[in-house]
């Protein structure tokens, strides 16, 4: 007897979890149901796969090297029946997308609104993410695309890059620094009271690195795991925070000051797994970000000569 796809999953499922009994409430079966159904998989391969010798359940050596094989096989059928339902024409179909954080304050909307305007008929799936997970996500099929930073990516995924994010000190109406327009010095920075992100965010860790690299201290006054809250923070307080440029772009109340040094700037790109089926949805995505992040940059580059 062949083993057939339910026993992969079930497989997966109490490898997953090291119990049978929180496997089968995750699969929605009976205990003996998924204990006899993981006995007929082991008739069919000949070998047993998992040691339930233990208080976990564990993968023997031959489950630990039958393991990949069944996950990849699942990972084949889900791209194939999404390649099946795939519409080329997109008046219909669906995308997974994975952002870090940092972008969903400015860029999920305004790529969303061009997504819905050219092809309502695509739905949209959206998780924000630290990079550390998407990456992962992308490799296991969990998801399409992933907009990240650039940098040392897992093997076997693809990047290509959109555009280059460059932050400021971010200060609102209240503040003495409002309306500045020279550069503010590290070493007066350090008498700045700063609301920053907390250091579970990409952008506090290269933030953080941009200090230590030119010895500064910043005084900082709150931590938020929230963008959207250090802008209102910002806007009714007299602190500051650092955040990317194009996050206070015609936001009223907020203002930027450069920074000298300026923080090192970060290139935003589009990562996608490099052997996974590419839908017309993720294809045509793939164009808006594109489309969008020129036509970002040649406005920009219009106000900087206006």
């Amino acid at each position: 007897m062949a083993p057939e796809l339910r026993h992969l999953r079930y497989l997966l499922a109490v490898a997953e979890h090291g119990n049978f009994t929180r496997a089968a409430e995750e699969l929605h079966i009976s205990q003996p149901t998924l204990s006899q159904q993981i006995r007929q998989l082991e008739r069919a391969v000949g070998v047993p796969l998992l040691d339930r010798s233990g208080r976990a359940v564990r993968l023997t050596d031959a489950g630990a090297a039958y393991l990949p094989y069944a996950r990849r096989a699942l990972q084949d059928l889900a791209a194939a029946e999404r390649a099946v339902h795939d519409v080329t024409d997109l008046s219909r179909g669906a995308l997974r997308l994975a952002v870090t954080p940092t972008f969903t304050a400015y860029l999920v909307g305004p790529l969303t609104a061009l997504l819905h305007a050219r092809h309502p008929g695509v739905s949209l799936s959206l998780r924000e993410l630290p990079q550390e997970r998407i990456e992962p996500a992308l490799l296991a099929d969990e998801l399409d695309l992933g907009i990240a930073f650039q940098g040392a990516h897992l093997p076997g995924l693809s990047a290509a890059d959109l555009f280059t994010e460059s932050l400021s000190l971010v200060v609102g109406d209240l503040h003495p620094h409002a309306g500045r327009t020279d550069p503010l010095s590290l070493g007066e920075l350090a008498t700045v009271r700063l609301a920053l992100l907390s250091g579970d965010f990409a952008t506090r860790v290269h933030i953080d690195a941009h200090f230590t690299r030119h010895a500064v201290r910043p005084d900082v006054a709150v931590e938020a795991t929230s963008i959207n809250a250090l802008t209102e923070i910002v806007r009714y307080s007299p602190l500051a925070t650092v955040l990317p440029d194009a996050l206070t772009r015609d936001r009223p109340g907020l203002h930027t000051v450069p920074l000298d040094p300026a923080l090192p700037a970060r290139t935003v790109t589009l990562l996608h797994r490099e052997s996974g089926y590419r839908s017309a949805a993720a294809r045509a995505f793939t164009g808006l970000a594109h489309e969008w992040s020129q036509t970002q940059l040649t406005t920009h580059e219009h106000q900087l000569k206006g």
